[in-house]
């Protein structure tokens, strides 16, 4: 029972992390259009690939974490812990500004053309400003675990993934920002999973 305990909440961040792309897709296709959708969906591969380093730092440092206060150093375990965040945190940083420069060769380099290519460039700059947020995010999915608090991991991804539908209703459906709305709306959830 302990282990489905610790892996539920997990399975269940994992999935509602995931609904970012879903929500943004179905508002966009409803309301900004074909060439819009195909752009979110070609480029947000590319933005996962930079954010998964917030599941590379979360899994490496919480089993960093977890063996120090199983040491019984629970001091050292909490400067682990400050240390992985502000690395991730840094990290993330260098990550957004270089995704910024890189995102319209990035699309090119994926295939997109004209308007396409240019949409493209605008969701994933878009999605660089809380990049280093969208990387704490999937760092303390696993440090929520470690912390033996899962579920407490599970509710801040369940209000950041409340917030992302409402604000893409709101933002893309009510006000009709479109793209800008679409990757908008992730910003706020992002900011309440990692920040």
């Amino acid at each position: 029972s302990a282990l489905i305990k610790f892996t539920l909440p997990t399975i269940a961040m994992m999935i509602f992390t995931s609904c970012y792309t879903i929500v943004d897709g179905f508002f966009v296709s409803n309301f900004a259009g074909k060439t819009a959708l195909a752009a979110v969906n070609l480029i947000f591969p590319a933005v996962m690939i930079l954010a998964s380093v917030g599941m590379m730092v979360g899994t490496g440092g919480s089993a960093l974490v977890a063996k120090t206060l199983g040491e019984g150093n629970r001091a050292r375990a909490r400067r682990h812990f400050s240390l992985l965040v502000i690395f991730a945190f840094a990290v993330g940083s260098v990550l957004a500004i270089g995704g910024w420069f890189f995102m319209e060769p990035t699309a090119h380099l994926l295939g997109a053309t004209g308007q396409m290519a240019a949409q493209a460039t605008l969701y994933g700059r878009m999605m660089m400003i809380s990049m280093p947020f969208f990387i704490l995010q999937y760092a303390f999915q696993s440090f929520f675990v470690t912390a033996g608090k899962p579920n407490y991991g599970f509710y801040v991804i369940v209000a950041a993934g409340v917030a992302n539908i409402l604000l893409d209703l709101l933002f893309v459906g009510v006000f009709g920002w479109g793209l800008v709305g679409a990757a908008l709306a992730p910003h706020i959830g992002e900011l309440i999973g990692g920040g």
